[in-house]
């Protein structure tokens, strides 16, 4: 099987696609709100904000001054577009399996079976009473 067109290997890793995915149902987040979200340490957020800032797929900004100092995250279109892209791609591949196969024939008939000696089970319970 191939892999689909807009699946995104930069977002895929389990870390950057729950932070992508997070961003993605906000304007702008705060760092403290994305770590605390996702149960990251700031430096393991932060290496993963670093990359995806690096591929232009979020916009970091730091505001304020001294302890009073934010930063806050956002997706750009850029990374909005891969996101939704790879969220298509990885839903062509769980459709691409499938449905669960249907019960054969034979499966069905058993049961009917099964369903008939147990109603002529209870017949007889009933005519020995």
């Amino acid at each position: 099987m191939s892999t689909p067109s807009g699946f995104d290997e930069l977002i895929h890793p389990s870390t950057r696609l729950s932070v992508v995915a997070l961003l993605a149902a906000t304007e702008w987040a705060d760092f403290p709100f994305i770590r605390d979200s996702l149960s990251l340490s700031d430096s393991a957020l932060s290496k993963q904000l670093h990359t995806l800032e690096e591929a232009g797929y979020l916009e970091i900004r730091k505001e304020g001054g001294g302890r009073k100092r934010r930063t806050k995250v956002r997706l750009t279109s850029h990374g909005r577009t891969a996101f939704e892209g790879h969220v298509a791609a990885l839903r062509a591949i769980v459709e691409g399996a499938g449905p669960p196969a249907a019960p054969a024939p034979a499966t069905e008939s058993a049961a009917a079976a099964a369903a008939a000696g147990t109603r002529q089970q209870q017949q007889r319970a009933e005519a020995g009473r």
